[in-house]
């Protein structure tokens, strides 16, 4: 029995690594497209790679939350 729970504890800590990853990317990215947004010279071609890359990170963020989900990995709480 400790082992198991000793895996769920790794398990939960993975997850919370690769959230964290994945959302600071997302930050990372949106600051960059508002970066290049505000350059004077404006290069319009690296605001939009930038901000796509947000949106497929922000995309892959909540497929992995759905999946998570439906594996049993992750449960959701009620706030009764």
């Amino acid at each position: 029995m400790g082992f198991k729970k000793q895996t769920q504890i790794e398990i939960n800590v993975m997850f919370k690594i690769i959230v964290f990853i994945l959302f600071a990317f997302i930050v990372f990215n949106l600051f960059s497209g508002l970066f290049y947004l505000v350059k004077k010279e404006g290069d319009s071609k690296k605001m939009v790679r930038s901000l796509s890359w947000r949106v497929g990170l922000s995309v892959a963020l909540v497929v992995f939350l759905i999946i998570s989900a439906a594996m049993g990995w992750i449960s959701p709480h009620a706030l009764a």
